[in-house]
C-alpha cells in the first residue's frame, strides 16, 4: 500500500487542480504514480512534471534510446512502478524482450547498435560510479553528440527522482506486480 493517500480531486487546492488538469490533458493522459505523490507539493509537481514532459517526449534522443535509459534507471533503483510504466513503451520503441529481461535482471543486455551500447555504458557508469571516465565521455560525445549526451544525463537524473519518489512512498503497480522481488 502506498504510504501517501491520493488527494481526491474535489479536495485539491486550485493550484493542485490546475497542475492535475495540465498533466491529465497532456501526452500522459492521466495523473499516476509519482505525479500523484508530487501533487502533495504543488510547486514540486508543477516543475517536475514539466521536466518530465521534456525528458519523456521532447528530448533529442530517439524513443528507443530514451526508453532504454529509463528502463536501466528503473532497474538500478528497483522501482517497480517505473518498470511497469515503461516496458510497454520500450517494446513499442523497438527494444526486444531479451534486452528488457536482461536489464530487469541487472545483466548487461545484448545491444546491437552503437548508440544503444553507449547509452547503456553511460547510464550504468553514472548511476554506479557517479561519474564518466574521460574515455567514456569522449565515446559518448562521438556517438551521441553534445546535445544528446546532455539530454541523456537529464533523463537519467529525472528518472532517478521518479524512482526515489516511487520507492520512498511505496507506490504500487496497478496490477500488483513486483518485477524486482527476485532481486531484493
Amino acid at each position: 500500500m502506498s504510504r501517501l493517500s491520493d488527494v481526491p480531486y474535489e479536495q485539491m487546492s486550485d493550484e493542485q487542480k490546475r497542475i492535475h488538469d495540465e498533466i491529465a490533458s497532456g501526452p500522459r493522459g492521466a495523473v499516476v504514480g509519482p505525479l500523484k505523490v508530487w501533487l502533495h507539493s504543488p510547486a514540486l509537481a508543477d516543475r517536475a512534471q514539466k521536466l518530465g514532459a521534456f525528458a519523456r517526449y521532447d528530448s533529442s534522443l530517439p524513443p528507443h534510446l530514451s526508453e532504454l535509459a529509463i528502463l536501466i534507471t528503473g532497474s538500478i533503483w528497483k522501482a517497480n512502478f517505473e518498470w511497469y510504466s515503461h516496458v510497454g513503451p520500450a517494446r513499442k520503441a523497438g527494444i526486444s524482450d531479451v534486452v528488457i529481461e536482461a536489464i530487469r535482471r541487472g545483466d548487461e543486455p545484448p545491444l546491437q547498435d552503437e548508440p544503444s551500447k553507449v547509452v547503456y555504458l553511460v547510464a550504468t557508469a553514472i548511476h554506479h560510479e557517479r561519474q564518466l571516465s574521460d574515455d567514456l565521455y569522449a565515446k559518448a560525445i562521438a556517438v551521441l553528440g553534445e546535445v544528446a549526451l546532455v539530454d541523456l544525463i537529464g533523463i537519467l537524473g529525472y528518472y532517478s527522482l521518479i524512482s526515489m519518489t516511487l520507492n520512498a512512498f511505496a507506490v504500487e503497480n496497478p496490477d500488483g506486480s513486483t518485477p524486482f522481488d527476485d532481486r531484493l
